[in-house]
């Protein structure tokens, strides 16, 4: 993992098509704006855990449903 030190207002680029802004830096919280191609999913990490979750749980399921079709 990279880890930066940044200031509000400076920037820090991903490739060449994502580029993360520093908007406000107020106590623990940091305020950030990403730019970035509209082909490319900008989503918050707890977001992606959730869906992550759900979709396990879908998986599981459907399973159990094709295991007592089977049945």
């Amino acid at each position: 993992m990279l880890v930066l030190s940044r200031k509000a207002g400076e920037t820090i680029w991903i490739g060449e098509d994502v580029e993360i802004v520093i908007s406000e830096v107020k106590g623990e919280q940091v305020k950030i704006g990403i730019r970035a191609p509209r082909n490319i999913d900008v989503i918050r990490g707890e977001l992606r855990q959730d869906i992550s979750k759900s979709n396990t749980e879908a998986v599981i399921k459907n399973i159990d449903i094709f295991k007592k079709i089977k049945d």
